[in-house]
């Protein structure tokens, strides 16, 4: 515990590092490039409303209120996969760093969590545009995207330390955290709405991350996030960063011996 406990101490002390690497990563894959970063906000714009329009046909949905449901769906998944995702290779594609330098290890984690926060401001012209163009039911529930994405954050912190350290031990884990991401893309109310399923449904009731999208997807949308879902984000909040800091503890320390 004391080992976790040090270590997010020194990254945070350090926070103009963390601040500049994820910064200078997302810099240099668009280097050349002449819209640079916005294709990130394009190429999600492209999918949103290529898919909003062809699903919203499949179930007859009215599209003044699916596609703002699908625009903020989707950036708001693409920010939790995204961080989930790279989180498996940060430490796997620092361990040059890792082994000649003696920087505290959530400064990786710290970075790839700030890249994925850029790149989601980037995405969030999406909602905007769409809210501008369909309007939104409560213009003062915006407000509550500064609570949720703190939450969701803290939350995507922890289980990234969890795969980090999993994934550079075992290099089997980022396949499988691909595949499992992939399938809560479709059991998650993304695409679709939840009172499409009967109630008491275990895809809904048994699934974390329908509390962690809807504490940020609701607020994008206008609307007010469910009592439920701010109460266990928050439960899922201190149980996740107990488990990470009994899990990785002992395991920090042998990070440079598995790179």
């Amino acid at each position: 515990m004391n080992t976790v406990i040090q270590d997010l101490i020194k990254t945070l002390r350090r926070s103009e590092l963390w601040l500049l690497l994820g910064w200078l990563e997302i810099k240099q894959r668009y280097t050349r490039s002449v819209l640079g970063p916005l294709w990130i906000t394009i190429s999600m714009a492209v999918m949103v409303g290529s898919i909003g329009v062809v699903y919203g046909s499949l179930f007859k949905q009215d599209m003044k209120n699916y596609l703002p449901m699908v625009g903020c769906g989707f950036v708001v998944w693409g920010y939790i996969s995204g961080t989930i995702n790279d989180a498996c290779f940060s430490y796997i594609n620092n361990g040059r760093y890792i082994l000649q330098t003696n920087a505290s290890f959530f400064i990786y984690i710290f970075q790839n969590v700030w890249k994925q926060l850029i790149i989601f401001a980037h995405n969030l012209v999406i909602p905007i545009a769409l809210i501008f163009i369909f309007g939104a039911n409560d213009y003062a529930n915006f407000l509550l995207v500064i609570p949720g994405i703190i939450i969701v954050t803290l939350n995507l912190i922890w289980i990234s330390q969890l795969v980090a350290i999993y994934s550079v031990r075992f290099r089997d884990i980022p396949q499988m955290v691909s595949a499992v991401i992939q399938i809560l893309f479709y059991v998650t109310p993304i695409m679709w709405k939840p009172n499409m399923l009967p109630t008491n449904n275990v895809l809904l009731e048994y699934n974390p991350f329908v509390y962690l999208v809807d504490i940020l997807k609701s607020p994008l949308m206008g609307d007010s996030p469910k009592i439920e879902s701010w109460v266990i984000s928050v439960i899922i909040l201190v149980i996740g960063w107990g488990a990470m800091a009994l899990l990785s503890n002992n395991k920090m320390a042998k990070i440079p011996t598995w790179i």
